[in-house]
């Protein structure tokens, strides 16, 4: 399983915090996040994410279901940014 930092910025961050669609989604795949806010008080948010596959997690955010979860919780699409957890290689 591998862990990655998710960032975006949402409409409405105490909506996104409170909101059930990251485990309604997330975990029939198997994927565990952990929710962070900016103490700054801006829109941006975070999520540490457990995900043990990265293509079934890349596919299934190409599909309705993911759009549909990402409108109700106010998430802006065009700021998304996933980082991949910095292994040193060998």
């Amino acid at each position: 399983m591998a862990t990655h930092l998710i960032f975006h910025e949402v409409d409405d961050v105490e909506h996104w915090l409170q909101s059930p669609k990251r485990e309604e989604v997330f975990g029939p795949i198997g994927i565990r996040v952990r929710p962070f806010r900016d103490p700054g008080g801006s829109n941006r948010v975070g999520l540490i994410a457990e995900i043990p596959d990265m293509d079934a997690f890349q596919k299934f955010m190409q599909s309705d279901a993911a759009g549909d979860a990402r409108k109700h919780d106010g998430v802006r699409p065009d700021t998304l940014l996933i980082l991949d957890e910095g292994l040193p290689s060998g």
